[in-house]
């Protein structure tokens, strides 16, 4: 394997904003310029801190919600794309992945990543449904399975229950963020930390990376961060001046609901700034021997999604509610600047960490490890991947192989796409307007109805 990547994670620009101070109308939204490419100078190198033994990386899980691939630098889909430096630097550095498949909202998904299982089976399967405490954790999974070798903490959003405890509850060391689904204001939000909550008027992108920073330099060991920032979740709001390069946008609610987009994008470029400012604090033997893995939790939300149609976006089993951006990158990714086309899913987080952390993960039935593909292109063996999202009447289902795609909505209407054809899914081969199936796409249609019956029926 190449010696980890030098300059890892960090091609980023010191004097990150260079547009800051520009006069966009309100109703425009501002191009993003290209990212620099300078390198910002590492932490200075501390005595006996972090991790450097390359046997047991550090692993930083960032997710980002509500940035679906169209938001997303890397990716092929939206004709505008926010300024992301730091993001970039990864991609240049690392691996881009292309079909990975989250739930298509905020807590089926965070629940399938920390336990490894579809919502059928854990009971989550809409939005601010409870993660039962009798589930097994990733991180209580890494503590037990390695006899605490790892810290582990998570910092920023929940969003599995409003119980102030609920996070230390499923063997979470270390928490501190907020319990809900979005905060009321970025700048006057309730932090919780280890089941004590008070205000905090802190920006609340800076407030989980200053959080971020304090955490890793207290470790003494190897150590496992997740990182659930809430941006660029509602409400849009124009963050500090000095985190992005979207102009001087009016801040009243008004200008906001005119042009949304904007205030979207300054939001995530405010998030890659912090990104920034947590990877430049960490020592640089610490830092080259850190595993990173950036990754939305859905799609893009209706009102700003681009592309796609806005029934399309976020809350749909559809491409635009599934198909999330994945980057990775830094200790044991030997690929540079190369996308990968296999399918994964959020849910395989759980075995990868758990591997990669010395940690045996046979209790999360519906993760499998990915990580092979660090060094080998497309060499998962998952053939087919599905997700699921609750509704008023039941539940919509999908399941995808490599070339076609399917849906099973929960009134028992159904869809079937050629994605070879059209990865975005048009036409529905089972609409009435189309021709009979052909004999291999039905064949393909039985089968994932009997793959539904089969593996993903509770």
């Amino acid at each position: 394997m190449k010696k980890i990547i030098a300059t890892l994670i960090l091609i980023a620009s010191i004097g990150l904003i260079t547009n800051c101070n520009s006069n966009d109308d309100a109703d425009t939204l501002t191009t993003p310029n290209e990212p620099t490419t300078q390198i910002p100078a590492a932490a200075p190198e501390t005595i006996d801190k972090g991790n450097i033994n390359p046997n047991q990386p550090n692993i930083l899980l960032i997710i980002a919600d509500d940035m679906g691939l169209d938001a997303t630098p890397g990716y092929n889909i939206g004709s505008q794309k926010p300024t992301m430096p730091i993001l970039q630097g990864l991609i240049n550095h690392g691996i881009t992945y292309n079909n990975v498949w989250s739930n298509p909202t905020c807590t089926p998904t965070r629940a399938g990543i920390i336990t490894g299982k579809h919502g059928f089976r854990t009971g989550v399967t809409k939005v601010d449904d409870a993660l039962p405490t009798t589930e097994t954790s990733l991180q209580k999974n890494i503590s037990q399975k390695t006899n605490n070798t790892y810290a582990q903490a998570v910092i920023g959003k929940w969003h599995l229950s409003k119980e102030v405890n609920h996070p230390n509850d499923m063997g979470i060391d270390y928490y501190a963020g907020s319990l809900s689904g979005s905060v009321a204001s970025y700048t006057n939000w309730n932090l919780t930390i280890n089941g004590e909550t008070n205000t905090s008027t802190v920006y609340n992108t800076t407030k989980y990376t200053d959080l971020s920073i304090d955490w890793i330099s207290n470790q003494t060991k190897p150590w496992f961060l997740w990182l659930a920032y809430n941006a660029p979740h509602t409400p849009f709001h124009l963050p500090p001046t000095n985190l992005h390069t979207q102009g001087d946008l009016p801040t009243d609610d008004a200008s906001i609901d005119a042009n949304p987009q904007a205030y979207f994008f300054a939001m995530i470029e405010a998030m890659d700034t912090e990104i920034g400012r947590l990877l430049e604090s960490l020592p640089e033997t610490v830092r080259n021997n850190t595993l990173i893995i950036f990754v939305g939790d859905n799609g893009t939300s209706g009102r700003v999604v681009q592309e796609f149609n806005r029934r399309r976006a976020k809350g749909s089993v559809y491409k635009g509610g599934i198909n999330v951006p994945m980057i990775v990158s830094g200790a044991k990714v030997s690929r540079t600047n190369e996308t990968d086309e296999a399918l994964i899913n959020t849910l395989d987080l759980f075995a990868t960490i758990s591997n990669l952390a010395g940690a045996s993960s046979e209790i999360a039935s519906d993760s499998s490890d990915f990580s092979a593909t660090f060094t080998t292109p497309n060499s998962t063996q998952k053939s087919i991947t599905y997700s699921e999202v609750g509704t008023n009447l039941g539940t919509d289902k999908t399941i995808r192989n490599a070339t076609h795609k399917y849906i099973l909505f929960d009134d028992g209407t159904e869809a079937l796409y050629n994605l070879d054809q059209n990865p975005l899914e048009n036409p529905n081969l089972l609409s009435p307007e189309q021709s009979p199936l052909s004999a291999e796409d039905s064949a393909i249609r039985d089968s994932f109805i009997e793959e539904l019956n089969n593996n993903f029926t509770p």
